[in-house]
């Protein structure tokens, strides 16, 4: 991850923290590892295409802790690294691991076509939901979630990348977005705060 991808992932765990507030645990409030984003005011609607072509929304997932993430297929580090990830937590929660889903959301739909969502996520885990949709439906989405991207030139026009914020977003059972998990934490602390998520729906 370059310098300059760095310090836009600070700046926007800072921003997020801003607009999360500042948050303690208690009695009915988890203390998660990641930044707390219970009552959340942004991160509520997402209805983009699947890798398989239909069209799919948050309401699709409930009952389910959903891992959502923004990159691009052809992302050298940050994307692959948190896939991986979401799938090692997944596998080590064992049975309970049916009720995560990673969700990928791409922010190079010029690039990212659905066959080739589908092959990327399956070499993470094949349950993995792949997104994407027009550049205007991208940009909705990436703007409901106070997601950065952008693209960065490349030796040629087909060589480009792209600048992405570096985090995942985590949603309770309820379709709630609940944590703002950063890049670079590693999987403990995202299967921590799945496993108080899980532990909550258990409780209702």
């Amino acid at each position: 991850m370059n310098t300059r991808r760095i310090a836009l992932a600070a700046v926007m765990a800072l921003t997020v923290a801003a607009l999360a507030g500042c948050q303690k645990a208690g009695p009915d409030r988890p203390a998660f590892k990641g930044v707390d984003l219970t009552g959340a005011e942004y991160a509520r609607t997402l209805n983009l295409s699947d890798q398989d072509g239909r069209a799919r929304s948050l309401a699709d997932f409930k009952g389910k802790v959903l891992v959502v993430f923004f990159g691009y297929t052809q992302c050298p580090d940050v994307c692959p690294t948190t896939m991986a990830e979401v799938a090692e937590v997944k596998k080590s929660l064992g049975a309970d691991g049916d009720k995560v889903q990673g969700i990928f959301v791409t922010v190079d739909p010029e690039r990212d076509t659905a066959q080739l969502l589908k092959a990327y996520l399956a070499s993470f885990d094949p349950s993995f939901v792949g997104l994407r949709g027009s550049a205007e439906q991208t940009q909705a989405a990436a703007k409901e979630f106070k997601v950065f991207y952008a693209k960065v030139p490349g030796k040629t026009p087909e060589s480009y990348t792209m600048d992405h914020t570096a985090a995942s977003f985590i949603f309770d059972t309820e379709g709630r977005v609940r944590v703002y998990a950063r890049y670079g934490a590693g999987a403990q602390p995202l299967a921590d705060d799945i496993k108080l998520l899980l532990a909550e729906a258990g409780k209702r």
